[in-house]
């Protein structure tokens, strides 16, 4: 799949990383280095635009290591590209530890995951078939 791509930032496209990487790892574009306190949330530039093919969106996730080590989470996440928008993407950044985090340019803040997705119709009916789950939700099946 060929995704057209506008880099405005002053960094290199994103890439994976790994032979079986699911998702590119975006960076930050910043004249500035920014500094988020505990509990703090800021949208970071990425100087990036992209153009994806109907049908499909593209998810922007935490990266793992910088959530274990750091405590930088992301907000509406994933957050969702829809093929239809052409702004930059951005990347709203939330510091969930107790220190001061700071996020400097080019560094990689979150990764990209492009997935297929379909628009479903809805059917509006007066009730849904049963199942031996039923209503059964939020750890109905114990931790064990």
């Amino acid at each position: 799949m060929q995704i057209s791509i506008v880099n405005k930032s002053k960094h290199p496209l994103p890439e994976y990383k790994t032979r079986f990487s699911a998702g590119m790892d975006l960076r930050a574009n910043i004249e500035d280095t920014i500094v988020l306190q505990p509990l703090e949330r800021k949208l970071i530039p990425t100087g990036l635009y992209i153009e994806l093919p109907k049908g499909y969106e593209a998810q922007i996730r935490p990266r793992s290591g910088l959530a274990l080590n750091e405590g930088l989470g992301l907000l509406n996440s994933p957050g969702t590209i829809d093929a239809d928008y052409r702004g930059e993407i951005g990347v709203i950044v939330v510091n969930l530890s107790n220190n001061v985090i700071s996020i400097k340019d080019g560094e990689r803040i979150c990764q990209m995951v492009i997935n297929k997705v379909e628009q479903a119709e809805l059917i509006e009916v007066n009730e849904l078939n049963a199942t031996e789950r039923g209503s059964g939700g939020f750890g109905h099946t114990g931790k064990n």
